[in-house]
């Protein structure tokens, strides 16, 4: 029996990823975003420079002293409230900041 789960799917890749994360549909639409958790204990070596597919834009929803970087840039710091554009394919880096981040990821 086929049970299909439309509202929440939580993934959390404790091997991989520095992360949780928990996919959800906006508002029955059927668009998709993610609402992703970095706790403050992540180690500083587990943010690693990476590329991503596609273009997203992240929304902070809460977190204080946290940083995004590009690559060859200083890095920014993120703003409860702001939006900030990731163009697919380019670097880029968090830095760690004093309590936990909570984004919003919207693949563009």
């Amino acid at each position: 029996m086929d049970i299909e789960k439309n509202q929440t799917t939580i993934m959390k890749d404790s091997m991989t990823k520095p992360y949780r994360e928990e996919v959800r549909d906006q508002h029955g639409t059927g668009i998709k975003y993610v609402i992703r958790t970095f706790e403050n204990s992540v180690l500083d070596n587990e943010l690693v420079w990476h590329r991503d597919r596609d273009s997203r834009m992240v929304s902070v929803l809460n977190g204080s002293g946290w940083e995004l970087q590009h690559d060859d840039e200083l890095p920014i710091q993120l703003n409860q409230g702001e939006e900030y554009y990731i163009p697919k394919m380019t670097y880029h880096r968090l830095i760690k900041g004093k309590d936990n981040l909570v984004v919003r990821i919207r693949i563009t």
